[in-house]
Formats: C-alpha cells, sequence, structure tokens
C-alpha cells in the first residue's frame, strides 16, 4: 500500500470516528419519515432479511434505482467475480420485493483500462436473471478524465430492465440538439438543427446531453459524495417509470438523490444504506430539503455544525475523504 493511499485511510477512519456518534440509525435500523412517506434503512443491499424486513412497511415497488458501488471500496479494487456474485445476491433480492409489473434501473461504471470491468460480466449476469434487458443509456457528463494517451472519459453508463409489463411515459427533452447542420428554411430564413431544437415534443433518447453534472458549485452537490448523480436524472427516471404514490427503492441510497427526486414527485421511497454515515446524510438531506427547499449544501456540508463545534477541523473542511462503503469487502 503507498503511503499516500495508507495517510488517506487514516484521514478517512479519524473523520468516520468523529461523525459516526452524530448519526442516528446503526446497522440493522430503520427511520420512518414522520411525514409517513419515506423509510431510509442503514444494512446491506445483500441482506435478504433486512430487505425484505424494511419493505414489508411499504407497497412492494414498481420502480428500482441501484447505483452500486463500482467495484472500488477505499482504493481497493476487487476481483471482478467477486463483484459480479455480489451484485447478482442483491439482484435477487431486488426481484424478490419489486411489484409484478416493474422497471429496474442500474448506474455501472465500466474500466476503460482494464477491458471496460465490471459492465461486460455485470450484463452477461444479468442475461441469466428473469429481468428483461430494454436500453443501454448513456449520460454525459460535463467533464471527464483521461490522459494525452486516450480519448477524454466524459460517460456514465445506466441499464435499464424491466419485469413483466410496467408502465413508461414518454419523457421530452428541450435541447436534445448539439450538432449544426441539417439546415432548412423557414419563415424565409435558413434555420439550422439547434436553432430549431426547442420543442417541447422531442423525445429523449439513450444518450442523454442535456443533464448537469453535479459538482461543487452546484446546490445540490453533498460533499462526500463521490459520483453523485444529478437529481434531474432520476427525476426524468422517476417520471418515466413509476406514477404519482408508487413506490421506489433504491439500495444503495449513498447522497439521498433518489429520496429527493421521489419527494419532490410525490412518489415513496424505501432506501438503504449500508454505512450510517450515508444513512444519516439522506436523512438531513430530506429534512433540509422540506425546511429550506435547498437539495443539497453546495460549499457547505451535512454534519457542518458538528464538526465546527470539535474545535478538532477548520471551518472549510470539506467530507471529500468519506469514501462509500459496500457489502463486498
Amino acid at each position: 500500500m503507498s503511503v499516500e493511499i495508507s495517510n488517506r485511510l487514516e484521514k478517512d477512519e479519524k473523520l468516520r470516528r468523529m461523525l459516526l456518534p452524530h448519526c442516528r440509525l446503526k446497522a440493522g435500523d430503520i427511520w420512518s419519515d414522520p411525514a409517513g412517506q419515506h423509510l431510509i434503512g442503514c444494512g446491506d443491499a445483500a441482506d435478504l432479511d433486512f430487505v425484505k424486513k424494511i419493505h414489508s412497511k411499504a407497497p412492494s415497488p414498481t420502480l428500482a434505482i441501484q447505483d452500486p458501488p463500482y467495484n472500488l471500496v477505499f482504493g481497493k479494487k476487487l476481483p471482478v467475480s467477486e463483484f459480479i456474485e455480489w451484485c447478482r445476491k442483491w439482484i435477487l433480492i431486488c426481484h424478490s420485493v419489486l411489484a409484478k409489473n416493474s422497471a429496474l434501473y442500474i448506474w455501472l461504471g465500466a474500466d476503460q483500462n482494464n477491458h471496460f470491468q465490471p459492465l461486460p460480466q455485470f450484463m452477461s449476469m444479468m442475461s441469466e436473471t428473469d429481468f428483461t434487458s430494454r436500453s443501454f443509456i448513456t449520460m454525459r457528463n460535463q467533464r471527464g478524465y483521461g490522459t494525452q494517451q486516450n480519448w477524454m472519459a466524459t460517460r456514465q453508463e445506466l441499464l435499464y430492465y424491466t419485469m413483466g409489463k410496467p408502465k413508461f411515459k414518454v419523457c421530452y427533452t428541450a435541447i436534445p440538439k448539439v450538432l449544426k447542420g441539417y439546415y432548412k428554411e423557414i419563415a424565409g430564413q435558413i434555420t439550422e438543427n439547434i436553432e430549431r431544437s426547442k420543442s417541447p415534443n422531442i423525445r429523449a433518447g439513450n444518450v442523454w446531453i442535456d443533464i448537469q453534472q453535479v459538482f461543487y458549485r452546484m446546490e445540490e452537490n453533498v460533499n462526500g459524495c463521490y459520483a453523485q448523480k444529478p437529481i434531474k436524472s432520476i427525476e426524468r427516471i422517476v417520471e418515466s417509470s413509476s406514477s404519482a404514490g408508487e413506490t421506489v427503492t433504491d439500495f444503495f441510497a449513498h447522497s439521498g438523490t433518489t429520496l429527493v427526486a421521489c419527494e419532490k414527485l410525490g412518489r415513496r421511497c424505501v432506501t438503504i444504506d449500508l454505512d450510517p454515515i450515508f444513512a444519516e446524510i439522506c436523512i438531513r438531506r430530506l429534512e433540509r430539503f422540506r425546511a429550506t427547499g435547498k437539495t443539497g449544501w453546495q460549499l457547505g456540508h451535512p454534519f457542518e455544525k458538528e464538526l465546527r463545534k470539535t474545535n478538532q477541523i477548520s471551518d472549510n473542511i470539506q467530507l471529500t475523504s468519506v469514501n462509500r462503503r459496500s457489502s463486498v469487502t
């Protein structure tokens, strides 16, 4: 292990010890929304008993949105075979709690420097389940990563599956065209694609270019939540594949984006995270949204008051070192 990684892990653990006493949930606990809408659990996505327990308190979900750790936990990359077998467990559990007619969306990364693992292995595993593949969606990031020796990586992969015959509502987008060309004369003027892309009747495709990647200057930003999904992307899924009043489930709560999207759109959310810190972030994010209408913390962070009171760190510290944990470890 490099010195850099060792120092980061030591810093992570110190910060975790400071935050855990401020978390309302511990392993096995379930938080019930005082408003009677949502449930947040601190538990393992691969624990059938816990998942069944929390879902017994709400109607069967018609939609699941899953964003598992991308086979990278505390800087350690696991063997892809172990990751896939773990995914198989929670996929089967997800299947067992979903309604007869339901939709499943899974965000999953692809390591372009290692044969695009674990995406192809995951897709192969899914072919052995009772889910039906429907679409392979790409969401474009505005910022990327890479070197001068490769193409810049600017995409996030989203897999769409169904079970039975779930409802699907066509979604429209105002800005799907980004290329100039296809000139057309309208009212005596020659126009191009971009000028004609503001129609309210243009369907969203399986390449999403109209959603802003979350970064620290955005209101919805939650410090410490790496690879946070934009609320707009989750709202698109929720609106397309569920109806008002129905239940949406998310086994990897992380920053609570699915929870906030469901709150905004009138759905019930059942969400789980193995880590008490992220479970607490979800509760606080919901409470903050209801109290202020704000969807995140922008330049602040969820535990700002508690950390300032300790006088152990500076006021401007951010939770960028808090990593996601998963039952794969």
